[in-house]
C-alpha cells in the first residue's frame, strides 16, 4: 500500500523525563530503520505546556540526512509571519530540502491566544494573510502587502528556502478545507470518518479550482493517535491517558476516529483510509519513551506496506 507514513518526534522537556538527547536519538534510529518521515506539533501554552515545532526539527535535521521532516502542525496565527518565513526558509536550507510546513489554527485552548496578546476569534484571517506573505516572500523580492492583520512594505528576504516549501492545512472547518484548495499542497485531517475524509476532498477540490488551481492540486492525508500493543486493552488505556492529558476531554469523544492495539490491527484501521485516497499518514504514538514511539510507528509502516 502506498502511502507516506510520519512519526510525531515530541519537544523536549527534563521535567517530563525527557531530553533533547532522547529526541535527537530517537530521530536518528528512525531515519536509521527506514520510516518515512517525522512530524512535530507546536503550541506555546496549550493548558499551559509549549514545544516549538520548527525549533524541534531544527535540532532533528541537523542529525539525520534523509527523513522528511514536517510540523503537523505549526500554529502559524500566534506569530508574525516574516520571523517564520526566516525560520522556515532556514530550516528548508539546514533540511536540503526536507521540510514540509503543516499549518493550523488551533484554538481548543483560548488562553493560548490572549496570552499571546492575540484575540483567538481572528485566528483564521490571522493565517490566511500569513500565508499570502508567505508564498510571496519566500519566492520573491520587494513584497509588499497591506491586510487586515499584517503589512509590510517592500520587504526582501534572505536566506530564502531552497526550492519549494509544500504547505500542508491541518483542520476540521469548511474554512480549513478552502485554505487547503487555496493555499495547500497537501491536507491533513483528524478525528474524521472516511465518508467525512471524502466530502473534505471535494470541498478543497472545489476551492482549488476556485482558485484558479487544478481540482487534484492537494495531496489528502490524515493524522491519528495511536498506541500500540498486542494487549488491546492496555493500548487503549496509554493512548486514552495520552489524549485525556493532552485535551482535557473524555477519550470516549475520539475513540472512533482512534486506531490502537496490534500492529496489523492499527494498520487495518488506517488502510481504509488510505483506500479511500489518503495518501500521507500522521501517527502520534503514545508508548513508554520516543524511541519505542518511533519503533511502535515502524511496525505500522510495515503493516501498511503488506495490505
Amino acid at each position: 500500500m502506498d502511502v507516506h507514513v510520519s512519526c510525531m518526534v515530541r519537544g523536549w522537556d527534563v521535567r517530563a523525563n525527557t531530553t533533547g538527547a532522547m529526541v535527537l536519538d530517537a530521530a536518528r534510529r528512525a531515519e536509521t530503520i527506514g520510516l518515512d518521515g517525522l512530524i512535530a506539533g507546536d503550541h506555546v501554552t496549550f493548558y499551559g505546556f509549549g514545544f516549538d515545532g520548527l525549533q524541534t526539527l531544527t535540532a532533528v535535521a541537523a542529525v539525520t540526512e534523509r527523513i522528511t521532516l514536517k510540523t503537523a502542525v505549526y500554529l502559524l496565527p500566534l506569530r508574525h509571519p516574516m520571523p517564520v518565513a526566516l525560520q522556515v526558509a532556514a530550516l528548508s536550507q539546514l533540511s536540503l530540502g526536507r521540510f514540509v510546513f503543516g499549518i493550523g489554527i488551533g484554538g481548543e485552548d483560548p488562553h493560548e491566544f490572549t496570552s499571546c496578546g492575540i484575540d483567538p476569534k481572528t485566528r483564521g484571517a490571522r493565517t490566511n494573510e500569513a500565508l499570502e506573505i508567505l508564498s510571496r516572500v519566500w519566492y520573491e523580492d520587494h513584497v509588499s502587502f497591506a491586510g487586515k492583520h499584517f503589512q509590510v512594505d517592500d520587504v526582501i528576504l534572505y536566506p530564502k528556502p531552497l526550492g519549494h516549501v509544500p504547505i500542508f492545512v491541518g483542520g476540521r472547518s469548511d474554512a480549513a478545507l478552502v485554505r487547503a484548495g487555496r493555499y495547500g499542497d497537501g491536507y491533513t485531517g483528524i478525528w474524521q470518518s472516511i465518508e467525512r475524509m471524502r466530502r473534505c476532498e471535494l470541498v478543497i477540490a472545489d476551492a482549488a479550482e476556485a482558485a484558479g488551481r487544478a481540482r487534484d492540486s492537494v495531496e489528502l492525508g490524515m493524522q491519528f493517535w495511536t498506541s500500540i500493543d498486542n494487549d488491546r486493552s492496555a493500548a487503549r488505556a496509554m493512548v486514552a491517558q495520552g489524549m485525556g492529558s493532552t485535551y482535557r476531554l473524555p477519550f470516549e469523544r475520539f475513540e472512533r476516529y482512534t486506531p490502537y492495539g496490534s500492529a496489523r490491527e492499527v494498520a487495518e484501521f488506517i488502510a481504509k483510509y488510505v483506500e479511500a485516497g489518503a495518501r500521507h499518514v500522521n501517527l502520534i504514538p503514545v508508548q513508554a519513551s520516543p524511541e519505542e514511539n518511533i519503533e511502535r510507528a515502524m511496525e505500522v509502516q510495515d503493516a501498511l506496506r503488506r495490505f
